[in-house]
């Protein structure tokens, strides 16, 4: 079975995937979360390069917001799966992409360190909205702060023009226009939309799980096309 590797975004730790990747390591899956926050998106995409190298075959790879940005600069993936995630071409940030939502903008408290961290009580409202109450607790309190810069970052390269892509759209984000997301899922070969806010691997893992496990399946066996339907949930 290919592995899998899940890139969180900004503020994000890998612990927010603690769900999802217990979950798939019961099917069997090689799991591996990189911990980002390095300082620039070149430093955070060799981190997780270094991940998915030591995996031996080329992994599924899922990518949540700023982490889209991420893996669209990696080498020798098997699937790319943009979740509510940036997908810069050719001399594209994610910033000049659209950026984030001015309800994300709002819960953004700058630091003196020129860090900034995201203010709790927005937090949940923009990020976690249709979780469960207490998920969205635990999951706020496991927000970190964020070094500048990593969002004007530009990945030197676009992976999702040569591996297979998958980009789930998130309709009730508030956190990433649906509409932005739509316009940036057409440079994908297959999508999907949920009806989530921006992370389901909070309120619905189930349904990143079983993504995952169909994307794994379809390794396996190249004739499967699966992961192609656009659907709705």
């Amino acid at each position: 079975m290919a592995g899998v590797v899940l890139v969180h975004g900004l503020y994000h730790r890998p612990e927010h995937f603690a769900r999802v990747a217990a979950d798939l390591r019961t099917s069997g899956a090689e799991v591996v979360v990189p911990e980002l926050h390095r300082g620039s998106l070149a430093a955070d995409t060799g981190v997780v390069q270094a991940a998915v190298d030591e995996l031996g075959e080329p992994p599924v790879v899922l990518g949540h917001s700023y982490g889209g940005s991420v893996i669209t600069g990696l080498r020798g993936v098997a699937h790319l799966v943009y979740l509510a995630a940036f997908v810069p071409d050719a001399a594209q940030s994610a910033s000049g992409l659209g950026g984030t939502s001015p309800e994300l903008q709002a819960a953004i408290v700058p630091e003196a360190d020129g860090s900034t961290r995201l203010d709790p009580d927005r937090a949940a409202d923009v990020l976690y909205a249709d979780c469960p109450a207490h998920l969205a607790a635990d999951a706020v309190r496991l927000l970190r702060a964020q070094a500048p810069g990593c969002g004007r970052g530009v990945p030197e390269r676009q992976s999702w023009k040569r591996a297979p892509a998958t980009y789930i759209v998130c309709s009730q984000d508030r956190a990433i226009d649906p509409r932005l997301q739509r316009r940036m899922a057409v440079r994908c070969g297959f999508v999907r939309e949920w009806r989530t806010g921006h992370s389901p691997f909070v309120g619905r893992p189930e349904l990143i799980t079983g993504l995952v496990r169909e994307l794994l399946d379809d390794a396996g066996s190249p004739h499967r096309a699966g992961a192609g339907a656009t659907t709705t949930r």
